[in-house]
């Protein structure tokens, strides 16, 4: 990920997780003895439970007949803590002060060390890539360390979705895998801390995911060309320390796929069925060991998993939507067995709103696009259903899949709900002014999350109220007004990514050779762009003043409604103002203050790239409380002087000591705090 505008301007290094000692040759061994890493108490029971590759063979490979291999981690050069997360150590009851201090910390938790216990392995799974199947797939760049025994007082609520009682350790980045493919196994910074904050900002938005625990950059570079332009640069290698219950995922599954009608490729493991049932064993009596209790009958119990699996996957996309969050490579290898967001790459948090928001720059079909998510999962779940045939009838898993859209459509109605405030009665017509709220926020270009925080501001109407109301509507107005996008802003965003006259060529070619056509592009891609062109024809006619009259236009219709069902809340409850109470609470606790925007995270990795890792820590102190008010710390720590001068990075070079200097003359780019909508610059970030 990187984005096009100028670096971030700052001369202020401050490094707040600097080790507290460097241990000599002679105080190795003391040191080693003190490393709360450790005393980790490892039970790998992945690895004696399902198969291994017998082969130790280093390179890139078909591996047949096995879940797992095994593999050594390629040691980095100079490891040092970017940053860590208090609460995602805390799983495996270590403590963050101890860990930063710790000399060896970044040698294990980059897998330049291996910890004692630890058994590092890669993955083998298979998936549908964009909708084809690519055959082997597998961890090329991450590595299973091992499973860690959950220590003594972990939160009953962990354990509740966590019954295996072990969390899985990975490291991602530690180098070449037989899943490599032609990569290198390595991560850069910029992604690095990409996954890192977003791992985290998940789990506090209350959304389920995989954790984070650490970042770890190093004096190791790879070549990478970030805008596949042909112009590569030296980036440093760079490690994230993963946590799950486990990292199996629906491509766990699809190493049995036998040939592919389309592709003609099949999986690895191809007519090995007696492995798939052992996989569905283990992953149902250690993750969902209620079901294996309560259905004897192993038919039964596999349709019971299946549900189960669908019924979180439908929770999560849903949460999903809520949040304005995209994923970006939904692919089958991309999602959890246990429901959990997985594997953060090209990721993003929707700004204004907009149903074919697309945060893949690389997805040029819009597979992945934010209005098709829950449609892909479905169409993931059903992928998965046929990997697990025949263990699992294909009969029965079509009856499950049938219950797919109400699932989903519960789960959203219910967080919708809350973001609304409707409390206290489900009409039928909620759905509709959901809607409707939705259809608004679209067309005036609305910010989607400060959008939904500010609704909590709007009051319920009083008994008898007129005049009065009248102005409250206005006031409400005048609030979101100032979320939506100026006249400039939706013309940019209407701009077709066609020539006009290449669409005119594709509209003729899709009439007088469709085959063709077929070949390079497609209708709904072609749909998309014209009525870009036509939005971008209306407001051009308009005007910006037209275009602020009918912004208030709408908001103030749509508000009037909202009112009014606000008020059928307090129907019949005697006390009014606890009712008004708890519906601000809960709104406020539904709808966050801030997520990672682009921006954000783009402004802590321009800082890390110049030697100062605090912009990553005071980002990650923020989305620790996403729904919190926190004035002291909403704003970059480089605008005010936040981050005292202190010592760079003990590995930073002249190098970029000098781009350090030469961003801190920048000021093209204008600060604003993390609960605003993102500055003009924030459109030319790119993600691949």
């Amino acid at each position: 990920m990187a984005h096009l505008g100028p670096r971030l301007g700052t001369s202020r290094i401050f490094v707040p997780l600097r080790l507290l000692a460097t241990a000599g040759m002679a105080d190795m061994g003391l040191a080693t003895s003190r490393s709360p890493l450790e005393r980790l108490d490892f039970d790998n029971v992945a690895l004696k439970r399902l198969p291994v590759d017998p082969s130790e063979e280093p390179g890139v490979r078909q591996v047949k007949g096995a879940c797992f291999s095994r593999v050594k981690p390629q040691p980095l050069a100079g490891p040092r803590f970017v940053a860590v997360s208090r609460e995602a150590l805390a799983l495996l009851g270590l403590n963050a002060e101890e860990v930063v201090s710790d000399p060896l910390a970044p040698e294990y938790l980059s897998g330049s060390r291996v910890m004692p216990g630890s058994e590092p392995a890669a993955h083998c799974y298979c998936g549908h890539q964009f909708g084809q199947f690519a055959g082997q797939l597998g961890d090329g760049a991450a590595c299973y360390l091992g499973e860690v025994k959950v220590p003594p007082g972990q939160d009953p609520q962990l354990l509740r979705e966590n019954p295996s009682g072990r969390w899985e350790i990975q490291v991602k980045g530690a180098g070449l895998t037989p899943y490599s493919r032609q990569a290198d196994g390595r991560k850069v910074l910029r992604s690095s801390i990409r996954e890192f904050l977003c791992s985290e900002v998940m789990h506090f938005l209350g959304v389920p995911t995989t954790r984070a625990a650490s970042v770890v950059t190093s004096d190791t570079r790879v070549i990478r060309d970030v805008y596949y332009s042909g112009n590569p640069l030296n980036e440093r290698c760079s490690v994230v320390v993963r946590v799950a219950p486990t990292f199996l995922r629906f491509g766990s599954f699809e190493i049995f796929k036998q040939a592919d009608e389309h592709t003609g490729r099949q999986g690895p493991s191809y007519g090995r069925d007696e492995i798939r049932g052992q996989m569905m064993d283990y992953v149902i009596e250690m993750f969902y060991p209620d079901i294996q209790q309560d259905h004897p009958d192993r038919v039964e119990r596999n349709v019971a998993f299946f549900r189960e699996v669908m019924r979180r996957t439908a929770r999560v996309v849903a949460q999903w939507q809520c949040v304005g969050f995209c994923h970006g490579v939904l692919n089958t290898d991309n999602m959890s067995i246990l429901g959990l967001t997985l594997d953060y790459g090209p990721y993003g948090f929707m700004d204004r709103f907009d149903p074919d928001f697309i945060c893949n720059a690389s997805d040029n079909s819009s597979r992945y696009s934010y209005r098709a998510q829950p449609a892909i999962c479905r169409w993931n779940l059903v992928k998965l259903g046929e990997a697990l045939a025949p263990e699992l009838p294909p009969d029965r898993a079509e009856a499950v899949m049938s219950e797919y859209l109400d699932v989903y459509n519960g789960f959203y109605l219910e967080t919708m709900r809350k973001k609304l405030g409707l409390l206290k009665k489900e009409e039928p017509e909620d759905e509709t002014l959901i809607t409707e709220l939705l259809q608004t926020m679209h067309n005036t270009g609305a910010d989607f999350t400060n959008t939904f925080r500010g609704l909590s501001q709007i009051s319920c109407p009083a008994e008898g109220e007129s005049e009065a109301g009248e102005e409250l509507v206005k006031k409400a107005t005048a609030l979101l007004l100032e979320q939506c996008a100026s006249f400039e802003e939706l013309k940019a965003a209407n701009k077709p990514a066609m020539d006009p006259r290449e669409l005119a060529m594709l509209l003729s070619m899709a009439q007088s050779n469709p085959a063709l056509f077929q070949m390079i592009s497609d209708r709904a891609t072609i749909s998309r762009q014209l009525e870009k062109l036509s939005k971008l024809k209306d407001l051009t006619e308009a005007g910006p003043d037209e275009l602020k009259t009918k912004q208030a236009e709408d908001w103030s219709r749509w508000i009037s409604r909202y009112r009014k069902r606000l008020f059928r809340e307090l129907e019949g409850q005697s006390d009014v103002q606890a009712v008004q109470d708890e519906r601000v609470r809960v709104m406020d606790s539904t709808n966050p203050r801030v997520v990672l925007r682009n921006y954000i995270a783009q402004n802590a990795i321009d800082a890390a790239e110049t030697g100062d890792f605090s912009e990553v820590q005071r980002v990650l102190a923020v989305l620790e409380k996403p729904f919190s008010s926190q004035p002291a710390v909403e704003l970059p720590a480089w605008v005010d002087g936040g981050a005292k001068q202190t010592e760079r990075d003990e590995g930073e070079d002249d190098q970029q000591q000098q781009e350090g200097a030469a961003a801190s003359k920048s000021t093209a780019r204008n600060p604003v705090p993390y609960d605003s909508r993102p500055p003009a610059w924030a459109r030319e970030i790119c993600v691949t």
